[in-house]
């Protein structure tokens, strides 16, 4: 591929390649759940590994606003940021969750993550897929793709709201907003730093985090509200 792909051709591959990953499992149909699993974790990691490639080849010319206009850049803030994110974001999912059990009565609970969580059981090599594998397609696809691509037209925040709420969307949990605000808090830690990295670092953490405290609570026979 040549390396002066503007942002937006590398933007449009990019989601592209998201959407065939996102739906490969539907390859994997015929095949027994092991093969389902297997197949799912590595076309994640094949499509992450495809994201960074791209990003690296092209990063020369297919720059963001974002990218251009961020003040703290340096590696330091990226990793700062990146750690201390894992433990906000985690901190901003409870928060919403016990707003939105203040408001409708019913104990917080992510169908996502259960179904996650049971797959990971059956197959403890899908854990490659939730904690690396899509986090860091979802930072490259919501956060640098689809905000570098409508960013010029609409101006940062509305971007971050609109890629926000399709983040949401495609968790398909029914907590609309306890993803829109954290897809909403890696977007501005993307744009404090500028460097895609950032979010990665605290999405995958997070992720990683999230799937580590659910194994124990499930190995330690402790019962989660339904």
């Amino acid at each position: 591929m040549p390396n002066n792909f503007s942002i937006k051709k590398i933007s449009l591959v990019t989601i592209l390649l998201y959407g065939l990953v996102f739906f490969s499992p539907f390859l994997f149909k015929p095949f027994s759940p092991a093969i389902i699993i297997a197949g799912t974790t590595f076309t994640y990691i094949l499509g992450a590994g495809l994201m960074i490639w791209l990003y690296i080849k092209n990063r020369g010319s297919a720059i963001t606003v974002v990218e251009k206009e961020a003040k703290l850049t340096s590696l330091v803030f990226t990793l700062l940021l990146g750690i201390s994110g894992i433990f906000i974001a985690m901190i901003i999912q409870a928060i919403v969750f016990s707003i939105e059990t203040a408001i409708t009565g019913v104990e917080p609970s992510s169908q996502n993550t259960q179904n996650i969580i049971a797959v990971i059981l059956a197959n403890p090599l899908f854990i490659l897929a939730t904690t690396i594998g899509g986090p860091i397609m979802e930072e490259f696809v919501f956060r640098r793709s689809l905000i570098g691509l409508t960013e010029t037209y609409t101006g940062f925040w509305i971007s971050a709201i609109i890629s926000s709420s399709l983040f949401s969307v495609i968790h398909q949990d029914g907590h609309f907003f306890v993803y829109f605000f954290m897809g909403f808090f890696f977007a501005l830690l993307y744009k404090m730093t500028g460097r895609i990295w950032t979010s990665i670092i605290a999405h995958c953490g997070m992720n990683t985090m999230v799937v580590i405290a659910q194994l124990v609570l499930h190995y330690a026979n402790i019962e989660l509200p339904k």
